[in-house]
């Protein structure tokens, strides 16, 4: 039996500061573009004020999701408030954001299939949008 590796980045473009993008059809087709019937999958933001996460797909959890953050770390551009606007940035809140949510995720492939539970979904969360995104999707097994 010998290993392989599958690399694919997916990019987009999101359309508001906060966004949830559901990914995972993305993500299902780039394991059946590998061929990897058994192994482990990687799939993270090239970008630091975004997490991957895996999550209901479900509207209203999304909102809730987005409040929660909000009102935990709220979007402030002043310095007073987050010193990291010193540097001219206003995305404090979206740094600390992704360090709630985590970066990535890994799951497993079996049978050539993510190997989820039944409501899994996979979802970009961008905290600082309107611009071009990068998701890397990184596959191993055989």
């Amino acid at each position: 039996m010998t290993f392989k590796s599958y690399t694919k980045e997916l990019t987009f473009k999101t359309k508001k500061r906060v966004e949830i993008i559901d990914i995972t059809s993305k993500v299902e087709q780039a394991v059946e573009d590998s061929g990897i019937q058994e192994g482990m999958i990687l799939v993270n933001p090239m970008h630091i004020t975004a997490s991957v996460m895996v999550q209901d797909h479900e509207s209203g959890l999304w909102k809730d999701l987005q409040r929660v953050l909000s009102e935990l770390v709220p979007y402030d551009e002043s310095s007073e408030t987050y010193k990291h606007h010193l540097s001219g940035e206003d995305n404090a809140d979206s740094h600390i954001k992704r360090q709630l949510c985590g970066r990535s995720v890994t799951m497993a492939i079996t049978n050539g299939k993510l190997h989820s539970g039944p409501w899994e979904a996979i979802q970009y969360f961008e905290f600082d949008g309107k611009r071009k995104k990068r998701v890397l999707i990184k596959i191993i097994g055989m």
